[in-house]
């Protein structure tokens, strides 16, 4: 039997960073590596396409850093202010 496959949705999926990356906050994953029992994902900026770096897919689920899908900037203020 075939293991289930980690992360089976990562490439094309779209983030929003916490915290400003290289200047931006929208990213989409365009690519992934499995080494050994890690899965990685390379996320490149939606507005700047040279912005682009490889990251540990499971750091993706701590919402204290990323979020799913592209938030608009009220949304990214709605939540600091929650926090706050």
């Amino acid at each position: 039997m075939q293991k289930k496959q980690k992360f089976p949705y990562l490439v094309g999926s779209k983030w929003t960073a916490q915290q400003k990356v290289d200047g931006w906050r929208h990213f989409q994953v365009v690519n992934r590596k499995n080494q050994g029992k890690w899965v990685f994902a390379e996320l490149v900026a939606a507005c700047d396409p040279l912005v682009r770096f490889w990251l540990n897919a499971k750091l993706l689920k701590d919402s204290s850093q990323w979020q799913a899908g592209w938030q608009s900037l009220q949304e990214i203020e709605d939540l600091e202010d929650d926090v706050s």
